[in-house]
């Protein structure tokens, strides 16, 4: 098999130009803003939820950990390198300036005019903490110098926080009313300077205090100032009150969007320069005589061949075995399960449940026996089973999303274990409630001694596998709505032919298990595959892994495990824990799988794993990472070799080409440079080929990044219902560049961005749903994750919990950053990380944040299964509702196409001139 140290990808020069101009991030103005937790967030979410410190090992990773599919110690020095290089530069401007809440800060003098007809001590504004007390000779300060200040902000300027403070909006009318009354051109001024002013909804009247013997009035907006100024003064506060201005509607036609700046591509971007690329073939799908014609009757040889053979073993959280299903249990309780749900539920007549309906299965991630008996179940009483997560509350983050999609796939039934049952939110009387956007659900629990023994004289109806759908797979996509992807029963089975054959499976080995067994690479190895070859699957709840991340690794050394499913977390947990654990043997296993092997950041956990258990008889090709998809199933996925000495295909690419989809082959020693490595052949029986991502679907040069795109028989059918996105989906017909379809058969889009390599070997660089392109160039979520995590992740960031996500802004998409603070990290550190990870970002990505904003520890809206849910928070900081405790805006590096300047109408007055930037910039903020 044919593998490269590094990729020489054909027709590959030099690009003309390797790196944009030094970054400026750090010499642009930013807005900082610091809100007072307590204020900001509701009564229940004050008080952060610290981590359990039940176990040595939970303790140490919940101090200082990051999310590991990020981890990347080169990338980390790159970042540090970035970092440094940003501070040999001289500033241009000063760096980021910090102001104070109003609620922290009372004094007004960042825009209260001062008195110029007294120089008295008593009277003199209150300045800022570093300004002092004014004495009599700082009291005369012009008039324009104040119109100045006031308009340019300066460094102790106050700003409105989130929670109820009265001065924002009062401070905005009064800047836009000087600069209205005086004429002043701010269209040259806001292309280099913005004012962020953030009104809030509610003002509330506040008492103002006594300073010294000083009476005191309240100016319009409720903020005190001293009676005791000069009647010019004065009547300027007085007009302040009274806006007169043109309408503000007036200031925009319906030619707004042929003012936006367009953006004019760069003439030295690097462009595509190889030959037209070629699909490839895998390898031809073997007959074996001895597969049986479906799923069911692979259960049932085995239940009834070998019933005593281990299927399944569970083990509770102190790693022990809870309970062990054998294959003649699987097959008779699954026999039972279809019998009742057949027979039991409705009436003869009027059966709730016929062959060919949709029935949904809620088990928790800590009983796969009870998930493994009612799938199997379904799948002999021809019932499409459609798996979710357990709803934990009635208002679950994109559990209205689910629900829809139980109603569109017109479930009734759902199917749930005991204890699961138990544990559901109950109504006063004892009933399930309706949770929010789901249908009308009759719960039906599976354990046998709820469930009738059948007749001795029925019999499942077990038929060859053919295209009814065997079952149905939720995805959540970019926008938060959830699609059902059905998977035939002849994909099924082809499937686990598949994989079988890929990876030389053979009967009675033992697999252990980490993955989520309902769903994506858990379900079609512990689940499908496994019962195909009569497997023992070994399952380690996630529970147990928070307890103890070594665990998996103490089952593949007591039950000699041959195969192991895990991702780059796992792997790196491992790696922290490994220390407290003597006399590890990992000689026995022949393959690592590594489901999330398709993110090039899971390449350092691979690494550093094999670097430490190479010496406890883990072996170089044993790690096989695997690239997958809801829709293409497995895409690609690394053989297990003998050969030690072929090193796998790994390949340094620079990220700059990257973002405009060319591959150029760097060195490691610069410091915007992606390291990628395969994810192994396509897969038996399949063709694949990359296309352009927008557009038609034209296949890709060889030295270009596309869409990866997959014709097979293993592979996913439809969207549930949705047939408009079906047809974009899965019915993609490739084009070559003279017009023309590569085959009569339709390709399915995997959501995966990638290239073929030299060799057949496959390469992933992201994903389709992590896609941000910014003023025309391509960036991944994950890769601005990992930079941002780059920077002394330790201090700040919790857990690493941290989002990344786009924006519409003026007609172009707008990065956001949203992290949980760690509870211990003080305002000063969180806003020096905070401009640190701008300036690293901008060095190594040349792109621009348009907001980075921290909230507490555990307040992020959350997934079933733990990570933050990525369309819930986009919604919440759309909505205004993420309560920040600290936001660091930097629009201008990243909002360049603001409109151009008017010219004068006839008409018009001119006191509208020349503030209609402005105006675009406050929308904007």
């Amino acid at each position: 098999m044919l593998r490269t140290a590094n990729i020489g990808v054909c027709d590959i020069r030099e690009a003309a130009a390797r790196e944009r101009a030094a970054s400026t991030a750090g010499n642009r103005p930013l807005f900082y803003f610091r809100f007072g937790v307590d204020q900001a967030l509701p009564q229940e979410r004050r008080t952060p939820v610290t981590p359990s410190s039940s176990s040595r090992y939970h303790r140490r990773r919940s101090s200082g950990s990051r999310d590991e599919r990020y981890r990347s110690d080169v990338h980390t020095e790159a970042v540090q390198a970035a970092l440094a290089k940003h501070k040999e530069r001289k500033m241009a401007v000063p760096m980021p300036s910090k102001r104070r809440s109003l609620v922290v800060q009372t004094s007004m003098d960042a825009y209260t005019p001062p008195d110029t007809s007294s120089g008295s001590e008593d009277e003199g504004s209150v300045q800022g903490d570093s300004q002092g007390t004014p004495t009599s000779s700082q009291g005369s300060i012009n008039m324009e110098h104040w119109i100045s200040q006031a308009i340019h902000g300066s460094t102790t300027s106050t700003t409105s926080s989130s929670s109820t403070q009265s001065g924002g909006s009062g401070a905005a009318h009064r800047l836009a009313d000087v600069m209205a009354q005086t004429h002043i051109d701010v269209t040259t001024y806001t292309s280099e300077h913005s004012i962020q002013v953030e009104r809030p909804q509610g003002s509330t009247a506040r008492v103002a205090p006594k300073y010294g013997n000083a009476e005191l009035m309240e100016t319009g907006d409720g903020v005190p100032v001293s009676s005791r100024v000069s009647a010019k003064i004065q009547q300027l506060v007085n007009t302040l009150k009274r806006p007169k201005r043109p309408p503000l509607r007036e200031f925009f036609v319906d030619d707004f969007e042929e003012l936006l700046e367009v953006q004019q591509p760069d003439p030295n971007q690097p462009k595509p320069e190889g030959a037209q690329m070629l699909a490839m073939r895998g390898e031809q799908l073997g007959v074996v005589t001895n597969w049986p014609p479906s799923l069911e009757a692979a259960l049932q040889r085995w239940g009834t061949i070998s019933p005593k053979a281990p299927c399944l073993t569970t083990m509770d959280t102190n790693g022990k075995p809870l309970y062990i299903l054998t294959y003649g249990k699987l097959w008779t309780r699954s026999m039972k399960v279809a019998y009742n749900i057949l027979h039991k539920l409705g009436t003869k007549q009027e059966p709730m449940v016929r062959p060919g309906d949709r029935v949904t299965l809620v088990f928790p991630n800590n009983d796969p026996a009870a998930f493994m008996v009612a799938f199997y179940g379904c799948l002999l009483a021809e019932v499409v089973p459609v798996p979710i997560e357990v709803p934990l509350t009635r208002k679950d983050a994109g559990s209205q999303q689910i629900g829809f999609l139980l109603g569109s796939c017109g479930v009734t039934v759902a199917l749930t274990s005991d204890a699961c049952h138990k544990g559901l939110p109950k109504s006063p009387t004892g009933e399930i409630p309706q949770f929010k956007g789901w249908p009308k659900l009759l719960w039906f629990v599976t354990e046998s001694k709820h469930l009738s023994k059948p007749p001795r004289d029925w019999f499942p109806h077990i038929k060859d596998a053919n295209n009814d759908t065997a079952y149905i797979e939720y995805k959540t996509c970019k926008d938060g709505s959830v699609l059902g992807v059905t998977v035939t029963r002849i994909a099924l089975l082809t499937h686990c032919q598949a994989l079988t054959q890929a990876l030389d499976t053979q009967e009675a080995e033992t697999i252990v298990n980490v993955l989520d067994f309902k769903k994506d690479v858990g379900l079609w190895h512990g689940i499908l595959t496994s019962v195909m070859n009569m497997m023992h699957v070994i399952s380690i709840p996630y529970s147990l892994m928070k307890v103890n991340p070594l665990s998996w690794i103490q089952k593949v050394c007591q039950y000699k495990a041959k195969v192991a499913c895990v991702k780059s977390r796992d792997m790196h947990w491992a790696l922290v824990a490994h220390r407290d654990q003597r006399d590890i043997n990992l000689s026995s296993l022949r393959m690592l799988i590594v489901a999330d092997g398709a993110n090039p950041w899971s390449i350092s956990s691979c690494d550093a794993f094999l670097n430490v258990f190479q010496s406890k008889g883990l072996r170089q090709e044993v790690i096989c990472p695997c690239a997958s998809s809801p829709e293409a199933l497995t895409v690609a996925i690394r053989r297990p070799t003998d050969d030690s000495n072929q090193p796998p295909g790994r390949g340094v690419l620079s990220m700059h080409g990257l973002t405009y989809g060319v591959i150029r082959v760097d060195s490691e020693e610069k410091l915007s440079v992606l390291t990628v490595q395969d994810v192994g052949l396509v897969m038996p029986g399949a063709i694949m080929c990359s296309v352009k991502p927008d557009g038609i679907p034209q296949l890709c040069k060889t030295d270009e990044i596309g869409e990866l795109c997959v014709c097979a028989i293993a592979t996913g059918t439809s969207y549930y219902g949705l047939s408009g996105m079906t047809k974009n989906t899965f019915e993609v017909f490739p084009m070559t560049s003279s017009g023309g379809p590569i085959t009569e058969y339709p390709f399915i889009r995997t959501g995966l961005l990638g290239f073929i390599g030299p060799g057949g070997l496959v390469f992933v660089i992201g994903k389709m749903d992590g896609l941000m392109v910014v003023s025309g160039r391509r960036h991944n979520a994950d890769d601005i994750v990992a930079t941002a995590l780059a920077v002394e992740p330790m201090k700040f960031v919790y857990r690493g919990r941290i989002a990344v996500f786009s924006v519409s802004v003026l007609h172009d998409e707008r990065i956001v950053i949203v992290a949980e603070q760690r509870p211990d990290s003080t305002e000063e550190d969180s806003f020096q990380w905070m401009s640190r990870v701008l300036q690293a970002i901008d060095s190594i990505h040349q792109v621009g944040v348009y907001c980075l904003a921290l909230v507490p520890a555990n307040t992020l809206p959350k997934t079933p299964l733990g990570g933050i849910h990525l369309s819930e928070t986009k919604q919440l900081f759309l909505e205004g509702s993420l309560h920040p405790c600290n936001v660091l805006m930097c629009p201008h590096t990243c909002v360049t196409n603001l409109p151009k300047p008017r010219q004068k109408q006839p008409g018009k007055s001119s006191g509208g001139q020349g503030t209609v930037t402005l105006c675009c910039v406050l929308v904007v903020l």
